[in-house]
């Protein structure tokens, strides 16, 4: 994620629409929805992606104490708009040191949470089957996620709501066990003005170099 717009299945860079086709292009996984370069979170840009996003901006709510928003990352074009959305907040890891916990939703075939758990295809196919191993709270409703298999240095979860995908990226994989309790998460498209009030921070290092595995 160099400044550029990249495949959100690889990192490599997307190339842009043309006089043959419509959409943007990685020369590895074809048409694809290229995600946008990873800046400093912000109100603007948060109210921005609410406008355009076809998929929640979920997050964690309330914000557990000395956490912060430290990234919102978007998959998507100009004539489609945002298919693929994802915020991460940042603080304290329960078990030492500081930790990530980053809420991704997407639309079917983005491949932007595979992409970040380090999968070959752009769904986590059939590790969504069997027992759940955590879950989270959306509109008082119980949403079950599956453990992923992704690099060791995080935790991955995987589950669905609404028709679109919903990831958990948790680093270093430690701060997996943020999930062992009940975690409430809102649509950031449902919080209005209360957006402008979020601390924001800076985005993780790993995120920036997310598929260099």
């Amino acid at each position: 994620m160099r400044g550029e717009r990249t495949c959100p299945r690889c990192g490599a860079p997307a190339r842009p629409p043309g006089a043959w086709t419509s959409r943007w292009r990685c020369d590895l996984h074809g048409e694809v929805y290229p995600l946008a370069p990873v800046s400093t979170p912000s109100a603007s840009l948060v109210h921005q992606l609410a406008r355009d996003s076809h998929v929640p901006l979920w997050l964690p709510w309330p914000l557990p104490r000395g956490w912060v928003v430290g990234a919102v990352i978007h998959a998507g074009d100009d004539a489609g708009g945002v298919r693929a959305a994802g915020v991460g907040i940042t603080g304290p890891n329960p078990l030492g040191g500081p930790g990530d916990f980053l809420l991704v939703a997407e639309e079917q075939g983005v491949g932007l949470g595979a992409g970040l758990a380090g999968l070959e295809g752009t769904d986590p196919g059939k590790a969504v089957e069997g027992e759940p191993q955590a879950k989270v709270q959306v509109q008082g409703r119980s949403v079950p996620l599956w453990f992923v298999e992704g690099p060791a240095d995080r935790a991955v979860y995987a589950g669905h709501w609404g028709g679109s995908w919903l990831w958990a990226i948790l680093y270093p994989q430690s701060a997996g066990v943020l999930l062992l309790e009940d975690v409430e998460v809102v649509d950031l498209r449902d919080l209005g003005h209360e957006a402008d009030l979020l601390p924001y921070g800076t985005p993780p290092p790993w995120l920036a170099r997310g598929y260099d595995q």
